[in-house]
């Protein structure tokens, strides 16, 4: 696993690298937001039954889809997942996650957002909750979640 602060040079180094997963492999690329209330909370949310890691906590976001811009798949993803409205401006890159995932390889974008509209409902997770940044440390959270984490309690 690795994760390192974001800057184009580390995703550039990090898609060209000589380390490789297979021979052709599928990257998934994901993005997610580390959402900062006005108490320096974060919002987390519990991945609902049927799904792959299910039970496990969260940073809120989803796949990028295809002719999407990481930014603008985590606007959607808010607003589907959250009912919040977010502006691609309010959003921060803070770090990256690479991680082999069986055939696929999965490069997690993790962004931060102190600015939204709306009150976030919770729309598909089965649980969310809003907890300051140094107890995210102790929940169970998917493996490419937790070093990001590290890097939300440097930034924050």
């Amino acid at each position: 696993m690795r994760t390192t602060r974001f800057s184009q040079k580390g995703i550039n180094k990090i898609l060209t690298s000589q380390k490789k997963v297979e021979n052709n492999p599928t990257y998934l690329f994901v993005v997610a937001a580390a959402l900062v209330d006005q108490n320096n909370h974060i919002l987390v949310q519990r991945r609902p039954e049927g799904k792959p890691m299910a039970g496990l906590w969260e940073f809120p976001g989803g796949k990028v889809e295809a002719g999407e811009t990481p930014e603008s798949a985590l606007v959607r993803e808010l607003e589907e997942e959250l009912g919040l409205i977010v502006e691609t401006g309010a959003l921060k890159p803070l770090a990256f996650a690479s991680e082999s995932l069986d055939s696929k390889h999965l490069l997690l974008l993790l962004y931060t957002c102190h600015e939204w509209t709306g009150q976030a409902i919770n729309l598909e997770a089965s649980a969310m909750q809003w907890l300051p940044v140094h107890e995210l440390q102790h929940l169970d959270m998917p493996p490419a979640d937790q070093p990001l984490v590290e890097q939300l309690v440097i930034a924050l």
